[in-house]
């Protein structure tokens, strides 16, 4: 820690270990400030004395003092933080945004026309009262809608809102969100959504409730405002006054290089443009990192400045030079985890504990390779934010089908299986399954039950179930299992088509491990088994509705398995391996506190770590190849992130070859990469051809002239769509220039002007 500048005379000795920025921060008063405050520079304490000096020196009242964060530990240790240093501050509300937003409306309840005993309603609660309220919606596409809802709130959109299209293009969503709202406002409650959404709307249209807030509240600090969406940003308008020039003091403390969630709704440009929305804001920037290496740091600069949309600044590290990051070419993605295993086992053997390192990825799925590697090289590790990926219900799903199309008398699988998605086949349908295949095993040896034939003429044994009749197949049949116990079951119509079409599908798959195609791999039976059982579109709904990623985690279990023959004995290898890897798994002491950390990059932040490895460094995986523009600058941020988790060593590892898709594909380096600077990082392995740290991306030339005349807002024509207007714009990994149109049916599409000739023309 730098040493404090020496107290003033009446200044508090906690101002003492507080650096020059930090200090500034915590004595402006006057003007909204915003603190930008880099990782590692201490925010948290910039903050929580902050509030402790107000209360002591500046004899602000701790009732009039609102401080809101983003979640409850992060609101706790404030409060706590702050007790510490001056013991009044716990009279000062410290809250989440949604615990202030439910305060606000039990005051307000009338104004906000609900109930004042009203309860919040969660995830399923909004599903299950969309679907009262639009009984045509199944379950599935009612999580899908109110997830939307959610999204929409977030950007302050009601129904009737003309930038709907924003959150669905779907043109039955304004109703359904309609719909919903109405049968919401009739119950008197709300949901999260309206925990932000209603207390803006409130103070926005009624001046006495806003009047009252803005007396109150005299001081507003608000911590990783970065995160804060569109609705807490129009809220903040409203708590502070600005826009009616009220004299509340407004403090927000972000980073805006460590903005990346904008899939839960955050909008970077919140903090981007705090400073317009807030007139006279003062910027204090604290810099001096306590947390990484100047040689880390260096590289972390090196990346983030390629991004336009930021405010700028550079990290100094306080604990001076340490050890180069290390950029490690690999020729495959089999190499990627054992090279990881060598330099932890290596460094551990020299006193380094397992718990100093964490691997790092984009993805959840690319967490097998490193679980597997680890537990055959008995490296214990921990998954943070996940379950391991055995252990995910997408991967136990999958699992389940392929094992029972091996083994149909398997009935945990079948279970798991026969109605996920649903085919009408319950609870009570699977019971009768497994009662008359266990009834027909015993009738092997007793053959007492008698014989009869179904309508069909197919050979049945009766098989009395309290009080019905259950119809199954003759006890001398050769090759018994559930399957074909549920196709000679007496069944509803529905349920019968449904176990029609699974059995269909049993048999399908089972033609396709006949090995009369020798040159197919496992993969594609596997993918197969996910794309028409319904697994693959199932879980990517959940994906849709959730933000998960559990398709990623079936490709990678497809990936996994191109490595086996599509044959029976390629199913049973492979299902073997796998078991062998559980077991191991099972064999890991639990009650270690020793251990390597695996974590996605999303899930590192607020985290640190002595030793990080940031793995799958290639185009296509980090950044996915599917983020352009705007989205591509947040992915460059999520990078920053990871590499400002390290405080003292650092690698990257690049693969050459990875399995993506189902097959083994030539990968090219990150983008990303060459941004770190040839000073900046020492190399190891065989660099690719293609690779040189002169070929970071910048626009220029004609690429530059295509943003300019293909920007956002402009309206265009195309050959096949029609009418529309450039809604995004930008650039992709590869480095070509990417614009999103939406033309007038509402349909979306992508397009790279460059290669479209006279196809798509701007209009005049």
């Amino acid at each position: 820690m730098a040493e404090g500048l020496g107290r003033q005379e009446g200044q508090p000795s906690y101002l003492d270990c507080l650096n020059e920025e930090q200090r500034a921060a915590v004595v402006h008063e006057g003007s909204p400030l915003l603190i930008l405050a880099g990782a590692g520079s201490g925010k948290t304490r910039v903050i929580t004395t902050k509030i402790a000096y107000l209360i002591s020196q500046k004899h602000v009242d701790p009732y009039s003092i609102l401080a809101v964060t983003f979640t409850k530990k992060a609101a706790n240790e404030m409060r706590e933080r702050a007790a510490v240093l001056e013991p009044r501050s716990q009279y000062a509300q410290i809250r989440t945004f949604h615990s202030w937003g439910s305060y606000f409306l039990r005051t307000h309840a009338f104004e906000a026309g609900v109930d004042k005993n009203f309860t919040v309603y969660d995830d399923d609660d909004m599903t299950t009262l969309l679907q009262k309220a639009v009984p045509e919606l199944t379950k599935q596409q009612a999580k899908v809608a109110a997830k939307k809802i959610s999204l929409a709130k977030d950007f302050c959109l009601e129904p009737d809102s003309e930038r709907l299209y924003m959150v669905s293009e779907d043109p039955k969503f304004p109703s359904i969100y309609t719909a919903y709202q109405t049968r919401l406002r009739e119950t008197g409650n709300v949901d999260f959504g309206d925990l932000i959404m209603l207390p803006y709307m409130v103070l926005r249209d009624n001046a006495s409730a806003r009047r009252d807030v803005q007396l109150r509240y005299r001081v507003i600090l608000v911590d990783e405002y970065q995160d804060s969406n569109t609705a807490q940003f129009l809220l903040l308008q409203q708590l502070s006054g600005v826009q009616e020039g009220a004299p509340t003091y407004v403090c927000v403390v972000g980073d805006d290089d460590q903005s990346i969630y904008k899939f839960r709704g955050a909008d970077v440009q919140n903090i981007l443009g705090f400073q317009t929305q807030f007139p006279g804001t003062t910027l204090i920037r604290l810099q001096t990192n306590y947390r990484s290496t100047s040689e880390i740091l260096a590289c972390a600069d090196s990346v983030v400045k390629n991004n336009e949309g930021r405010l700028g600044k550079t990290l100094v590290s306080d604990r001076g030079k340490g050890k180069k990051p290390t950029l490690v070419f690999l020729p495959n993605q089999d190499d990627e985890p054992q090279f990881c295993a060598q330099i932890i086992k290596q460094a551990h053997s020299k006193g380094v504990p397992y718990s100093a390192w964490a691997v790092l990825y984009r993805m959840n799925a690319q967490s097998l390779g490193f679980e597997t590697e680890f537990l055959h090289s008995k490296i214990p590790y921990v998954i943070v934010g996940s379950l391991k990926f055995y252990e995910r219900e997408e991967i136990k799903d999958a699992l389940a089908w392929i094992s029972f199309v091996s083994n149909q008398k398997d009935e945990v699988s079948f279970r798991r299986i026969v109605n996920k998605p649903a085919r009408g086949i319950g609870g009570t349908t699977q019971d009768k399954v497994v009662d008359a295949f266990l009834a027909g095993e015993a009738g092997v040896e007793q053959e007492s039950a008698g014989s009869l034939l179904d309508e069909s003429g197919n050979g049945v044994a009766a098989v009395p179930q309290n009080g019905e009749t259950l119809l199954s197949e003759s006890p001398d049949a050769e090759g018994r299992s559930l399957t074909k116990v549920l196709s000679s079951l007496k069944l509803s119509k529905k349920a019968r088509e449904g176990a029609d079409s699974f059995c269909a599908l049993v048999r399908e798959f089972e033609a396709m491990l006949d090995g009369s195609a020798e040159t197919e791999k496992l993969s594609s039976f596997i993918k197969a088994v996910m794309e028409k059982s319904g697994l693959q579109e199932y879980h990517r709904d959940q994906d849709d509705v959730a933000g998960t990623q559990k398709e990623d985690n079936l490709q990678e279990l497809v990936n996994s398995a191109l490595l086996y023959p599509c044959t029976r004995d390629g199913l049973t290898a492979f299902m073997d391996s796998i078991q062998l890897d559980r077991s191991l798994a099972n064999e890991d002491g639990e009650g270690e506190d020793d251990r390597v950390t695996l974590i996605t990059l999303h899930n590192t932040k607020g985290l640190e770590f002595p030793r990080v490895i940031i793995t799958g460094m290639e185009a296509g995986v980090f950044p996915r190849e599917d983020k352009c523009g705007d989205e591509l600058e947040e992915e460059r941020r999520l990078f920053y992130v990871g590499i400002t988790r390290a405080k003292d060593e650092l690698y990257f590892t690049s693969c050459q070859m990875r399995r993506l898709y189902g097959s083994t594909r030539y990968t090219g380096p990150s983008p990303f990469l060459p941004e770190l600077g040839g000073k900046n990082v020492r190399v190891l392995g065989n660099t690719p051809s293609s690779f040189s740290f002169d070929s970071a991306f910048s626009a220029g030339g004609d690429d530059d002239e295509l943003a300019r005349k293909y920007c956002a807002g402009a309206e265009v024509y195309h050959d096949d769509w029609g009418y529309g207007h450039i809604i995004k714009g930008g650039y992709s990994a590869e480095r070509e220039y990417v614009i999103s149109v939406k033309f007038q049916t509402g349909t979306v599409k992508k397009f790279l002007p460059k290669y479209q000739g006279s196809a798509l023309i701007v209009s005049d």
